[in-house]
């Protein structure tokens, strides 16, 4: 029998693990998966991996802001206009909820390295706390706007019961105001009833992909709209009826630009509030379970680098929308 022979038989015939040069160290720590030689390297590999992974998030963002900049350059009476429809009590008690979150986040990891069981599941269910309550916050403002029909979309400047606007049409063709204008106007041009759009009162709802830039204004916006924007206060916008926005003669063109970035930009931060109560409801179990202490508390590192990152967009996303005007 050959020397190579042999030494297989030998290793084909030794316990598991025995044959492993650093048999020793996963013995000494069961949480050593078997592709890492230390748990130093174990816990690198992981907290580099997961930088890696925030980088990519920061790229998945970075895109949607550079979305926000050219929007806002090209359009800022609309940003200027539409931001007062936002709610900034409710965006600023959850900004203060997801630094108070983050701070519970960065104390469960402080008790995880020391062993502290009782308090790391205090800081865990606070933490979640703070996520679930800022979704609640959300719920209300998104359901609020969406009953108002703060909308993306076309379908901004059509009101929600009315989407097709064939009713509108019909029934405002025959008011006394629809009459007036039919006479007033000459039998060439197109009135509202015979261009094919939904009427909001006498005039016609806005076709968003039929507005032209204006030949007076910055980024196309008529004078008229401009001293809306700058000269009067909009801090008293009716907010009662669906759809009362329709009726503001102050309302600039691509009013709906500014709800499109808003829904999309707060709508994925929300989806990863989302993800992370997932992530901290594991740990919860797991910490319930005892698997963190000294000598291993890596998962509960590496969620707090990710909530964190989940509340520093918050916070640059909170000044862009609401106070920003």
């Amino acid at each position: 029998m050959s020397h190579a022979a042999a030494n297989q038989g030998s290793q084909q015939g030794a316990p598991d693990g025995a044959h492993h040069p650093h048999s020793a160290e996963h013995a000494k720590y069961p949480f050593l998966a078997h592709h890492f030689d230390t748990p130093a390297q174990q816990f690198d590999s992981a907290k580099l991996g997961m930088w890696l992974f925030l980088a990519t998030e920061v790229l998945f963002f970075g895109a949607l802001f550079v979305a926000y900049a050219v929007l806002r350059s090209r359009f800022p009476e609309v940003f200027s206009y539409a931001s007062h429809y936002l709610d900034t009590t409710m965006g600023g008690i959850n900004t203060a909820v997801l630094i108070v979150s983050s701070l519970t986040m960065a104390l469960g990891v402080y008790f995880a390295q020391r062993g502290r069981k009782t308090a790391l599941l205090i800081c865990l269910w606070l933490t979640m706390a703070g996520a679930a309550g800022f979704l609640v916050i959300k719920y209300f403002e998104y359901s609020h706007k969406i009953h108002a029909h703060l909308v993306w979309g076309p379908t901004f400047y059509i009101p929600p019961h009315d989407v097709v606007g064939e009713l509108e049409a019909t029934q405002l063709a025959h008011t006394p105001a629809a009459a007036a204008v039919a006479v007033a106007t000459p039998a060439t041009a197109a009135t509202p009833a015979s261009s094919g759009l939904p009427t909001i009162g006498d005039r016609p709802a806005v076709d968003a992909s039929a507005i032209k830039a204006a030949s007076a204004g910055p980024s196309g916006l008529s004078s008229g709209a401009v001293n809306a924007v700058i000269g009067e206060s909009h801090d008293i916008i009716p907010h009662d009826l669906p759809s009362a926005h329709l009726e503001d003669a102050k309302m600039p063109p691509n009013t709906h630009l500014f709800f499109a970035i808003y829904y999309a930009m707060t709508g994925l931060h929300g989806f990863h509030v989302i993800v992370g109560m997932v992530v901290i409801g594991i740990l919860i179990f797991r910490a319930n379970r005892g698997d963190f202490g000294p000598k291993y508390y890596t998962p509960v590192d590496l969620v707090g680098l990710y909530w964190h990152i989940v509340d520093l967009v918050w916070i640059f996303l909170f000044p862009l929308f609401y106070l920003i005007h």
